[in-house]
């Protein structure tokens, strides 16, 4: 499952905007959106990702993203960095 990659990645960037700025860079390994994130809020990381050929996992909920993360609210998307 996602949380875990996320659990155990050294380094995380957290949220939709950064992780577009992250994906553009050309650092991000790996995308991570949660499914119950709102479909305006994540279709630009999205689109990023597949325009970076960067793979995309999907998770159940924002609230167990963000608490992968250790913050405390929920996250739509988590960039796993090299």
């Amino acid at each position: 499952m996602s949380y875990e990659k996320v659990l155990q990645a050294g380094h995380v960037i957290i949220g939709t905007k950064q992780a577009v700025k992250a994906l553009k860079s050309g650092v991000v390994i790996e995308l991570v959106i949660a499914t119950d994130a709102d479909q305006k809020v994540i279709a630009k990381v999205e689109q990023t990702a597949r325009e970076e050929n960067v793979p995309v996992s999907y998770v159940d909920s924002m609230k167990k993203l963000g608490k992968a993360c250790k913050i405390d609210v929920g996250a739509a998307a988590v960039a796993i960095t090299r």
